[in-house]
Order: structure tokens, then C-alpha cells, then sequence
């Protein structure tokens, strides 16, 4: 059997930690800006139709999430005034303060970054597609950002299944604690394939055709968030899902903005312009 290569490089990102209050901090990892091919390529096995036609999309530099959000980050984030809605303080299914809140609905993480805002008074959000894709690959063009397949050891997801010349690994059947496996990518970033589907920001669109260039998100229309009609989308794929679905050019629709699932979590971005001097 072909032996399975994971490319790994040793690299020193800029970082700022926001202090959310009893010792509970929320790493944020300086992105910086570059152009990249957003989307699959012709030839990448299991791609749909969704992930074309390939474009190149310009980035300015942003921050980014070092994780997915934990619960531990999610329950004092849910402690500060409210925004526009009430939030469950222990949502997840799974428990524990570092593994990654779940059964949080799109709507409750747009109010998470919002209070977030309104506490620091850095602009919060979630990501837009064209960032997420952008921070997953990290400059790399394969299907994953360590390599042409994905191992139970580099990452959590429904490991009975096999990617390309993969092997089988092990199924957990959960979530794990974030940052358990050692395979960042090389902008530091932990997580980006399984774990948690993370929620972004824009509306659902069936393929590229017509989509920004600029990296910004592809709205519908701008409506208040919370009378958002569009169908919201995800990244990343989870702990319960086959491997082709964890790719970096994958892409989820979700019909109900409102739906919590032991599956869907989230990362917050921050416009590098008002914390980096």
C-alpha cells in the first residue's frame, strides 16, 4: 500500500490574544494577504458541481481564529450583555471547556460575535467563504492542507471511510478538545478539516458563477441578520462525516439558519485594520 505522506512545516505566526475574563483567552492568528485559485480543480476526485468553476480571489490580510470556538470561550462570550438575542450558555451536546461548542444555530453565532464586538469594540464576525477557504489552504493547492488525503491521526472525522489511497483509522464518534492533533497548516491554524462544520457568513450560492474576487462575502441582500432568508453554508466538514466532505474546497448548504446540530460549530474572523499597528 502506498505509504501515506502528511507534508508538516515548522513556521512562527503573529498573534494577539483576546482576555475574555478568568484566564479564558481567544487566540487570533494574524492572515496574511495573498491571492489564491478558490475551488476545486477538474481533476480532484469527489468535487461538485458547487465548487466551480475555479477564480481567483484577492485577500486582504485578516485575523483569524487559531481554533474553532470553544465552550469554554462560547459560555463567557454568552455572559456579556446581549445584542439581539438571548444565548444557551451550555449548548453542546458533547461537554468539555476546550472542545468545540456545538448545537449553536447561525443566528447565535453571529450574536456571539456581535457581543464580542460591542465588548472589545474590534470588529467580530464570522468568516466569509472566500476567507475560510483562503486560511484552510494556507497556500497549499491539494485536496487537504497537509497533503492528497486525510488519517484519524491529523484529524477528526468519520474515519471508517477512506479518501484517494487513504486507510482507515478510527472512528471517535465525537468531538475532541480543540488542537489535539499536531497538524496545523502553515498559517497556524488547528482544526480546518472535521471536528465541526463552521458556520460562515455568506448566503448559499449553487456554484461560483458571478461571485466576488475581493474575498468579501456574497450576500443576497442586506437585509437585517436576523431576517435573513438566504441558505446559510458551512466549512470543514465534522466529526461525522466522510472525508471527501472535510476537503478544502468543500462546501455544505443548510436550509435552516436556526437548526442546531452536535456537528456545527464556528470560527471568528477580525478585520486586521484596527488591532495590528
Amino acid at each position: 500500500m502506498p505509504k501515506i505522506v502528511i507534508n508538516r512545516t515548522q513556521k512562527t505566526a503573529q498573534y494577539y490574544v483576546e482576555d475574555l475574563g478568568d484566564g479564558i483567552g481567544l487566540h487570533m492568528l494574524l492572515i496574511p494577504g495573498g491571492s489564491f485559485m478558490m475551488g476545486s480543480p477538474k481533476g480532484e476526485l469527489e468535487r461538485r458541481k458547487s465548487e466551480s468553476p475555479q477564480h481567483l480571489v484577492n485577500i486582504q490580510q485578516f485575523c483569524m481564529g487559531k481554533y474553532p470556538v470553544t465552550q469554554a470561550q462560547w459560555k463567557a462570550v454568552a455572559a456579556l450583555a446581549k445584542v439581539n438575542k438571548d444565548l444557551d450558555a451550555e449548548p453542546s451536546n458533547f461537554k468539555g471547556e476546550q472542545r468545540p461548542v456545538e448545537q449553536v444555530s447561525w443566528y447565535d453565532a453571529v450574536e456571539f460575535c456581535q457581543r464580542l464586538t460591542a465588548h472589545t469594540k474590534r470588529p467580530y464576525s464570522l468568516p466569509s467563504e472566500a476567507e475560510w477557504e483562503y486560511a484552510c489552504r494556507a497556500g497549499t493547492t491539494t485536496p487537504f492542507h497537509f497533503g492528497e488525503t486525510i488519517t484519524s491521526e491529523f484529524a477528526n472525522y468519520r474515519a471508517t471511510s477512506i479518501y484517494r489511497r487513504g486507510v482507515k483509522g478510527t472512528y471517535r464518534e465525537e468531538t475532541t478538545p480543540v488542537g489535539s492533533f499536531n497538524a496545523a497548516n502553515n498559517f497556524g491554524l488547528y482544526d480546518m478539516h472535521g471536528n465541526v462544520w463552521e458556520w460562515c457568513l455568506d448566503d448559499w450560492h449553487d456554484n461560483y458563477e458571478g461571485a466576488p474576487t475581493d474575498g468579501s462575502a456574497w450576500l443576497i441582500d442586506n437585509d437585517n441578520v436576523y431576517k435573513k432568508k438566504g441558505i446559510a453554508l458551512m466549512r470543514g466538514g465534522s466529526w461525522l462525516i466522510n472525508p471527501d466532505y472535510c476537503r478544502s474546497a468543500s462546501r455544505l448548504n443548510y436550509d435552516t439558519r436556526d437548526s442546531r446540530l452536535n456537528g456545527i460549530g464556528f470560527r471568528v474572523v477580525c478585520a486586521v485594520g484596527r488591532i495590528l499597528q
